[in-house]
C-alpha cells in the first residue's frame, strides 16, 4: 500500500468476547473489503490487537465497525491510538 498524506493507521485492542467466535476472521475481511492493510492476533489475556492502514474514512469505517464487532461477539471497549503509517504493507492479515 502506498503511504500517502491521506493515509492513517491505527493500533487498537478489542475488549469483551471477541475471541472464540470468528473475530478475526470477519475483522480481516471487513479490512479488505475497506481496501485496509495491516493484521489482526488474539492475545493471551482474551483481547484482539490489530494494527490496520489506509485512507482515514475506510480507516474510520473500519474503528466503528470494531467498536460493534462480528455478529457473535460482544465488545466491551476498543482502546485505539495512532501510529506513523508503514510503507510497503499491502495486504491485511491474521497474524498468529
Amino acid at each position: 500500500m502506498k503511504v500517502s498524506e491521506q493515509s492513517k493507521r491505527i493500533h487498537a485492542v478489542v475488549h469483551g468476547r471477541v475471541q472464540g467466535v470468528f473475530f478475526r476472521e470477519t475483522t480481516c475481511q471487513q479490512a479488505r473489503r475497506l481496501g485496509l492493510s495491516g493484521w489482526v492476533r488474539n492475545l493471551a489475556n482474551g483481547t484482539v490487537e490489530t494494527e490496520f492502514q489506509g485512507d482515514q474514512k475506510a480507516v474510520a469505517q473500519m474503528l466503528d465497525w470494531l467498536a460493534q464487532g462480528s455478529t457473535l461477539s460482544r465488545v466491551t471497549r476498543v482502546e485505539s491510538r495512532e501510529k506513523n503509517p508503514l510503507g510497503g504493507e499491502s495486504e491485511f492479515s491474521i497474524a498468529w
